[in-house]
């Protein structure tokens, strides 16, 4: 009787191991097509959504617009601690060219060491962003560039007293003279300068997309199944699609804490609209792995754990009273938020899906000398 189930289990796992390796077979026999013919991903009614497309390969012409003058002097800027009230903060503070444009704390620490209240965003691909920050409250890179110099809790700097410091340092004047052909310059040509060079901060290709563009060994079994389960089971192309893995969008996940420590209303702190209530932008995924603590307060640093979240369907957070369903300023969670079913098998093949995704980190040179 023993023997009889001995060989009855040694050929379930024959079966079981057999059966796996068919499932690999099959993801990696429809994922080795042109895109246009892959498996249609699971999407909502309504919610528009682009196809994966893999990003261009950094050519001479990206490489040269670093030596153009107002890419070099947004860049002296950028790096430069001058532009804080105490000259001992600058853009790259937190957004630290070796750690992808991020700073890897769960919120920034900024002038006089005052903690600040979101997470900071990875300006890697900036440039195709339709808004800035987590709200959306500023629609271009220039006019982002001012939150945070006039910030208290960043930079702290009055408007009116920055442009007399940057003029009064020769090498200064020369490079704006350069840059926009006069010495006499004002905000405008100092939000220019630092815009063009963040425009500069793209990610490099990683397996992802190799993979997109045909060389269908940049990817192993795991990862083409965590991919497939990105686009179908696991829902994720409802925000995360489209070359930059993100709608450029804002959504509640549900993260918004109703009254307790963490709350933090998200957008309709601009827009004033019940409706932006918890909404925060979605962030790109593109080298994901590599910016964490996720999420707008960055309270998580395990991409298994956050992936069990999103299992979950954030249904913990709807609201349950009736207090709460009458309340305008409760924060809804999305509809397109449910509850996933994936198993443990499934959310690591996610999470190795997204370290595909996630390329070598390009770890620009700090400039040598500032201007003095």
């Amino acid at each position: 009787m023993k023997k009889i189930t001995s060989l009855g289990l040694i050929l379930i796992v024959v079966f079981c191991s057999a059966f796996l390796h068919e499932k690999q077979e099959s993801w990696r026999e429809l994922y080795t097509r042109p895109i246009s013919e892959w498996p249609k991903p699971t999407i909502d009614s309504g919610v528009q959504w682009q196809e994966f497309k893999s990003l261009p390969k950094m050519d001479t012409i990206v490489l040269k617009g670093w030596e153009h003058p107002v890419v070099r002097l947004g860049k002296l800027l950028f790096f430069d601690p001058i532009l804080s009230s105490s000259n001992q903060i600058s853009c790259s503070s937190c957004h630290n060219p070796q750690t992808s444009w991020g700073d890897h704390l769960t919120v920034p620490i900024g002038h006089d060491h005052t903690v600040g209240t979101r997470n900071t965003i990875s300006l890697l691909n900036v440039y195709a962003r339709k808004s800035m920050f987590w709200d959306g409250r500023a629609r271009t890179l220039e006019e982002q560039a001012l939150f945070p110099i006039e910030a208290h809790h960043e930079m702290n700097m009055e408007l009116t007293k920055l442009i007399p410091k940057l003029k009064a340092i020769p090498g200064y004047r020369k490079l704006f003279e350069e840059a926009f052909g006069d010495e006499d310059f004002s905000m405008p040509e100092v939000m220019k300068a630092l815009a063009e060079f963040q425009r500069t901060l793209w990610s490099r290709r990683s397996r992802f997309d190799e993979f997109l563009d045909g060389k269908y060994t940049a990817m192993t079994d795991q990862e083409i199944e965590g991919m497939h389960l990105f686009r179908t089971k696991a829902r994720c192309m409802n925000c995360h699609n489209g070359q930059f893995l993100t709608d450029d969008s804002f959504h509640n996940i549900g993260l918004t804490y109703y009254k307790r420590k963490y709350e933090d209303l998200g957008r309709y702190e601009f827009t004033k609209n019940p409706a932006d209530v918890g909404k925060f932008r979605t962030p790109s995924l593109r080298d994901v792995m590599n910016t964490a603590p996720w999420m707008h307060n960055g309270l998580f640093e395990d991409i298994i754990g956050l992936l069990n979240l999103y299992n979950s369907g954030m249904i913990m957070n709807n609201p349950k009273t009736a207090e709460q369903h009458a309340d305008p300023m409760f924060p809804r969670t999305d509809p397109l938020l449910k509850k996933l079913d994936l198993n443990k098998e499934e959310i690591q093949a996610i999470a190795a899906f997204l370290k595909a995704t996630t390329a070598t980190k390009y770890r620009m040179n700090r400039p040598e000398a500032l201007p003095r």
